[in-house]
């Protein structure tokens, strides 16, 4: 069934978001998922560049 402008609109109008100031959200969680994320990836590849160091010279 369509729907029309006016019932959108209206439905629009009873679910509005509530204004957000820019900077203003609380961003603690997020940066310290990123600052893990970072450290974690950064082990991974010092990992894998000491495994090829190692098949390297055990394949020398």
């Amino acid at each position: 069934m369509a729907t029309t402008h006016t019932q959108h609109s209206a439905h629009h109008q009873d679910h509005a978001v509530a204004h957000h100031d820019h900077g203003t959200m609380d961003v603690t969680d997020h940066q310290r998922t990123f600052d893990g994320f970072i450290r974690l990836m950064t082990w991974f590849a010092v990992g894998v560049v000491v495994i090829l160091i190692f098949l390297a010279l055990a394949n020398a």
